[in-house]
């Protein structure tokens, strides 16, 4: 029995696996290497969702608000300080870390004054995560999990250091 039959079965079935429309078997000569798919090239939108820009607006949003889950508390955030259930911080997508705002619930007109420290949520359809004690100020009870609220920018960190407030 000679080997090269089998490299040819096997140039064959990569060649039927990795070639659609590929010439037929009988083409692949004795012992020739199957050819080989194009390596694919592993950009941006391969390996990750697209990241959205930071908004140096300072307009307001509306859209709903949730909290810290415990398990976050002592967590190091994307400004590099620990996650405190007490403190005023909260995430946001687009908004600029070390921002100040405003956040207002819309069902109880309670608000409070949030910093930027983190990044997040990352369910569809929220727009910043307060901390629990946050959420107790603004009425967004643990059983709700969720309200709809206004955040509205106080002072904005400029990319140049400088400080944009908002009237």
């Amino acid at each position: 029995m000679s080997i090269r039959p089998s490299r040819r079965i096997a140039a064959c079935a990569l060649s039927a696996i990795s070639w659609i429309g590929a010439p037929a078997c009988a083409d692949v000569p004795a012992g020739a290497a199957a050819p080989q798919p194009a390596a694919k090239v592993a950009g941006p939108a391969a390996s990750q969702p697209a990241k959205p820009h930071l908004d140096l607006s300072g307009r307001k949003r509306v859209g709903k608000a949730s909290f810290y889950a415990r398990k976050f508390t002592g967590r190091v955030m994307a400004d590099g300080t620990r996650m405190d259930p007490s403190d005023d911080n909260a995430a946001s997508k687009t908004l600029p870390l070390g921002t100040r705002a405003r956040v207002t619930n819309l069902e109880t007109g309670q608000s409070a004054t949030v910093t930027i420290q983190d990044r997040g949520p990352y369910v569809k359809g929220r727009i910043v995560d307060v901390s629990p004690a946050t959420a107790r100020q603004i009425g967004l009870e643990k059983s709700e999990g969720v309200a709809k609220v206004e955040v509205k920018p106080i002072e904005l960190p400029l990319p140049d250091g400088r400080v944009k407030v908002i009237d």
